[in-house]
This record gives structure tokens, sequence and C-alpha cells, in this order.
């Protein structure tokens, strides 16, 4: 059943809020960090219910400056998945660390926290799990992991958000958390992200580097008689948020929750009509979590079908559907190969995960209708 419009994988909600906020930005001539910053931090902070809320650049940049604040550098190894963007273990990288990856429960597709501790050594500084698609990792599992080993836990919650695990949001529950809030996701600011952290001394750390080492950014410089002095006291990098983004991440936090309920009934209307089919796996929820639904992901049977995963991609492309798929696991990648010895074969259930994996439109510019076209398109195709 084709669509007679082109339903797009995602869609941020953007209305006259946003633009309304930005323009008021604009016209107030304070266009970088700012007010407006400070202001989201300290919202963002009460929202996730945690003491500090630093904003930044890029979910990237706030997974460098957390590992920096936990003491990775050159020599050490830190734990996370291949099976996530290369944002990840790109800011790994960054330390002159060594990512070590550790395969996936082909269920949730999270890191498999199981199989943790066999991969950590004397050179393990840290875990960094990812909440693929919005659903928690087994927190639990990975404190008892990170307490018995001395290790730091930092949340890749770049979909996380809003999630909660056992009555906690994503976000509170280890040492640092950073939340991606680039133009796909639930919230965005078209570029930027936030790290969060109860911690005073990851705090204080990673605010002496976002911003060039300096003891004070510009705005701060400006409430005091002395506005031009400043002391450099660490290496710096610059990765501020603006006020212009900071403005718009008002407005998305003030629409979270309604994003939760849109996203979450859109996936129970693919799951309840997609579950009985054959060929799928749909995504479980855990009972203990509430799940930001962020992406929607089908796992085809493919030995079952007479397509593979990349024919049913085109299938629905040709019905004016776009599907994504996430994700291309790290170490089938060139260079993570030749820089760190990965190859295939290395993790079976991230790659057997990448053949079969789909993402489905979940925004919440789409409509009831559309989840049901995309639905009767599916069961077209693998009639």
């Amino acid at each position: 059943m084709a669509s007679d419009q082109f339903i797009p994988l995602c869609r941020p909600w953007i209305d006259e809020t946003e633009i309304e906020a930005v323009s008021e930005v604009l016209a107030s001539k304070w266009i970088s960090t700012g007010p407006k910053t400070a202001e989201f931090e300290q919202r963002f902070a009460e929202y996730i219910g945690v003491k500090h809320a630093l904003a930044v650049s890029s979910c990237t940049a706030g997974l460098h400056l957390s590992l920096i604040a936990a003491g990775v550098g050159e020599g050490d190894e830190v734990i996370t998945t291949p099976y996530t963007f290369t944002a990840t273990a790109e800011a790994i990288g960054y330390t002159r660390a060594k990512p070590v990856f550790v395969d996936i429960d082909p269920e949730t597709l999270n890191i498999d926290v199981g199989a943790i501790e066999a991969s950590i050594t004397r050179q393990t500084k840290a875990i960094i799990p990812v909440h693929i698609a919005g659903l928690p990792c087994d927190m639990d599992g990975l404190l008892q992991i990170c307490r018995k080993h001395d290790l730091v836990l930092i949340d890749d919650a770049a979909h996380a958000i809003p999630a909660d695990y056992n009555g906690h949001r994503i976000g509170s529950i280890g040492n640092v958390s950073t939340f991606s809030f680039y133009a796909n996701k639930n919230l965005t600011t078209g570029e930027g992200g936030m790290i969060t952290t109860n911690s005073d001394r990851f705090a204080t750390a990673i605010k002496r580097s976002f911003y060039h080492g300096m003891s004070k950014d510009s705005w701060a410089r400006r409430r005091e008689q002395r506005t031009w002095y400043y002391e450099v006291v660490s290496q710096g990098y610059k990765y501020n948020m603006t006020d212009i983004q900071a403005a718009m991440g008002l407005c998305q936090l003030l629409k979270i929750e309604k994003q939760r309920e849109i996203r979450s009934r859109y996936a129970e209307i693919y799951t309840s009509e997609l579950r009985e089919l054959p060929s799928i796996i749909t995504p479980k929820a855990q009972a203990a979590s509430r799940h930001a639904w962020h992406l929607y992901i089908i796992q085809l049977r493919t030995s079952r079908l007479k397509i593979c995963r990349d024919e049913f991609i085109d299938a629905m492309h040709e019905a004016k559907i776009e599907c994504g798929v996430h994700y291309i696991p790290l170490h089938l990648f060139p260079f993570y190969q030749q820089r760190y010895g990965y190859q295939k074969g290395d993790f079976p259930h991230a790659e057997a995960a990448f053949k079969r994996v789909v993402s489905l439109p979940m925004h919440p510019g789409l409509t009831e209708e559309d989840i049901i076209a995309v639905i009767d398109t599916i069961k077209e195709i693998l009639a």
C-alpha cells in the first residue's frame, strides 16, 4: 500500500514557539553562551533530577569532557558497545584511550552486561553504555560492576530522553551522562548536548575544560567590573552551547512529555500490528523501564523471507516510506580495524542484528494514519 505522500523517518517538532524564542535572543544581541544557556541548564537539571547540567555543543563533546573528567588518557581502556554511532568510540579516541567493545544482547540491542567483566583489565577506567533507541540498559548490573572494579560509569544517553529506569530518569544514575540534541533527537537544538551529574567533582572538572580552559566565560565576566580579565586554568576546548540553541532547548523541554505520549502511542500501534507477523521481531520494552522511543527498530527474520533487509528497505522507499538502519557495528569499519585490530566476526550478535534491523518512521509529525500506512505497506511487502 503505497502512501500518497512521502513519510520521513524523523522530523523535528519545531513551531512558532521556537521561532519566537530564537527571534527574542537575536533581538537581545546576546547570542552566544549567556542567560538562556544558564536557564536551560537549570531547567534540564530539574527535569532529570540532578545537581548539575552543563550545556555543550554536542553529545560527542560531552563524552569527551566526561572522559577527561574521569581521568581517562593514553594507554587506558574504556568498555563500550560496537553497536552504536561512531561518536561513542570516537570520543574515547580523542583521549588516546582504546575503545574495548563488548557484544550486545540480541533481544534488547544494548550492551550485554553479563559479558563485560571478561573484558576488564588493569587498564580499564570506565564503561560507556548506550541506551539504543531509548531503551535503558541494565543500570543496576552496570553499577554493580563499576563499584566492584572501581570504574566510572559514563552514560551515552543520546537516545534516552525521556527514559526512566526503576523510577529514576536516565541521566541521574551513572557518574555522569551525556545527551544529544541533534536535529533528529526527541529534544533538539539543531546541534548541541547536555552533561548531567550529581558529582561536584565531575561538574567542576568539566566546567574547567568546556570553554577554552578559562576561569570565566564572557557572560560571567560581563557581570563583573573587570569584564576583560580571566585566567586559563587547564587544557581547554570550544564546546560551549549558544543562547540561540538554548532558547530552542527551553521550548523543546516543555514538549518532551507530550513527545513521550505520542511516541509511546505510535510504538503501541506498531507493536500490536506487527508482533504476530512470523517474519518480524518487534522491540521489547522492559518492565522496570520507561522507553523513550527515539527509534522504533524491528528485526526481520530474513531466513523466512525471499528478500534481504536491504531489498525490504528499497521496497519501502518505493512506497514513499523512509526507513533507517541503526547501526553498522563499529568493528566493521576500516578505521576501527586498522587502528585497534578489530575484524569481522568479533561480535556475532551485533553483526547478526545489523543484517536484520530496520528503523521505522517515528516522530510526532506523523499521524496515526501514517503509522497504519507504514504497517499496511510492510504487510504487503512481506506477503
